[in-house]
């Protein structure tokens, strides 16, 4: 029995059980190379990359002054830097000094203002996408912590204040229940962006007192009234952005009033600062190069107005942004033209030294 189950165990002789193909090894796997570390980022010093590399704390005051957002400050700064320029002496350069107070002083009045306004418009702030985000509406920081951080803004724009003369500091508190009321005239008016003109434009007029010890109407004026014309276009553009939720909310502004007539409203006001700044011109004996930029200037202003599309608010902002290119311009051509002045004529006198 044990030799039979011997002989079936080993089969049939002569065959042989098939052999089972080998299942392939596998390719000896190779560890991943390293990935290359990312391309260092490039060196930046715009204001938002500052803003962002700020300790974390103090990042929700950068923002609520809006100091990643500079062109707000440029817009206030220039028609500072217009006066100051205007009343230089014949064939001078502006003071130095009283371009870089005014700079100090325009960042920190606009991030007072900034901080005034968030303060009122924090619940609609809080109702529109573009808004949202600011740190009073999104709860980063406190209506208390607000309070404080506005005190200090405003105790350091005055020391910059009390570095000018007598006339000009009580000519620049003036200007302070502009700041505070302004916020509250979108609740109002539909006409917010005539009050902001008001109020951004006040350094046409502290600039020439800074330098001369007063202001010269003939010319501070007419000055003025370009700056508030030269607001009205930018801040309409500006408008635009948000003017569907403004809506909503209830609140105003010319892209409101204005609707499909925004263009021609734009027009009578750029024509309007125009022929203001060519009237202050006149009155400052002002030479060729002032002119030219002013020329340059209505082009720059022709050009926004005809390509501008109000239902697309990223080209609102590049349209708003792009005024700084205006003032730029501006002030260019008050330097040069000043620089060919000859010295000694009728607006020629010392500045003060009144402190």
């Amino acid at each position: 029995m044990a030799a039979l189950l011997a002989r079936l165990c080993r089969g049939r002789p002569g065959l042989r059980a098939p052999r089972l193909p080998l299942a392939a090894a596998p390719p000896l796997s190779r560890p991943p190379a390293p990935r290359p570390p990312p391309p260092p980022r490039p060196l930046s010093f715009s204001a938002a990359e500052l803003v962002r590399a700020a300790p974390g704390p103090l990042q929700p005051y950068l923002r609520l002054m809006r100091l990643h957002q500079p062109a707000g400050t440029w817009l206030l700064y220039l028609p500072c830097s217009w006066s100051i320029a205007l009343a230089a002496a014949p064939g001078c350069l502006p003071d130095g000094r009283m371009l870089a107070l005014f700079g100090v002083g325009a960042v920190l009045m606009r991030g007072a203002g900034c901080t005034i306004n968030d303060m009122w418009d924090r619940d609609y702030d809080r109702k529109v996408a573009r808004t949202a985000s600011r740190p009073l509406a999104a709860g980063d920081i406190s209506i208390f912590q607000s309070f404080v951080f506005l005190g200090g803004q405003l105790s350091l724009a005055l020391c910059v204040l009390l570095c000018l003369n007598n006339y000009s500091i009580l000519l620049g508190a003036a200007s302070l229940s502009l700041v505070v009321t302004y916020p509250l005239m979108k609740r109002i008016t539909y006409w917010p962006q005539l009050f902001l003109g008001l109020t951004f434009n006040w350094g046409a007029l502290l600039g020439w007192a800074a330098i001369r010890g007063s202001c010269e109407w003939a010319v501070c004026l007419p000055l003025y009234l370009a700056g508030v014309m030269w607001t009205l276009v930018y801040d309409t553009i500006y408008a635009h952005q948000d003017k569907r939720d403004d809506a909503a909310i209830g609140v105003k502004s010319t892209a409101l009033r204005f609707q499909g007539r925004t263009k021609r409203w734009l027009s009578a006001f750029s024509l309007t600062m125009l022929l203001s700044l060519c009237l202050a011109g006149l009155n400052a004996s002002q030479t060729f190069p002032y002119y030219s930029a002013v020329a340059a200037a209505g082009l720059h202003l022709a050009h926004q107005i005809y390509s501008l599309d109000p239902e697309r608010p990223e080209d609102c902002w590049q349209k708003f942004a792009s005024n700084r290119t205006v003032g730029v311009l501006l002030f260019t051509g008050i330097l040069l033209g000043n620089l060919c002045k000859q010295q000694g004529s009728s607006h020629g006198e010392e500045p003060s030294e009144d402190r």
